[in-house]
């Protein structure tokens, strides 16, 4: 997994821990964290796929290559 992948998981965890803590306090700031959640999860999706594609297109270069 890239890294930038698994800091943008670690924002995720650390942003539904928050959010948690706040509602449980009673404020309504957790609305701030979920949406901080929400964020990092699709840039942590974002870069999981980049590097699966960029993995494929290498992958399907070496083959054109053994092809000419």
């Amino acid at each position: 997994m890239p890294r930038l992948a698994l800091y943008a998981l670690a924002v995720c965890v650390l942003s539904v821990a928050a959010a948690v803590v706040s509602f449980a306090q009673g404020s309504w700031l957790g609305i701030v964290w979920i949406l901080l959640l929400g964020v990092s999860s699709n840039i942590a999706w974002y870069y999981v796929r980049k590097a699966k594609n960029d993995k494929a297109a290498a992958r399907d270069e070496a083959a054109a290559r053994g092809k000419a």
